[in-house]
């Protein structure tokens, strides 16, 4: 076990996409609507995330461990709500977000380092 997948990384970064707009998105666009709209609506939306998550990690357990699995979509999700954060929700970045994603990396490097 070891070897990145990238099928299961081009997955996860398309159903991170969507679900960081699951999650946060909601919070720009649907402002004064009821609760209960908003998640069901979140829901409609994970549904697609759903539909590439589950083969990511079904593809991406045949080559990695769970913990690299797990270590990989950390890494993505973090690279994929940084650009999010600032295009969609127009929220700032600052030095602690790099200091984050270094850390991350790291351990994506520890985690497939034999």
């Amino acid at each position: 076990m070891g070897n990145i997948n990238w099928l299961t990384v081009l997955l996860l970064v398309c159903s991170n996409f969507i679900m960081a707009y699951a999650w946060y998105g909601h919070m720009r666009h649907m402002n004064g609507k009821p609760l209960i709209l908003i998640i069901l609506v979140s829901w409609f939306i994970a549904l697609f995330e759903y539909c590439l998550a589950v083969p990511a990690n079904r593809i991406g357990s045949k080559t990695m461990s769970l913990a690299q699995l797990k270590i990989v979509q950390e890494a993505i999700s973090l690279l994929v709500f940084v650009p999010f954060s600032i295009l969609v929700m127009k929220q700032g970045l600052s030095w602690n977000y790099a200091a984050a994603g270094v850390c991350i990396l790291l351990a994506v490097f520890f985690v497939f380092r034999a």
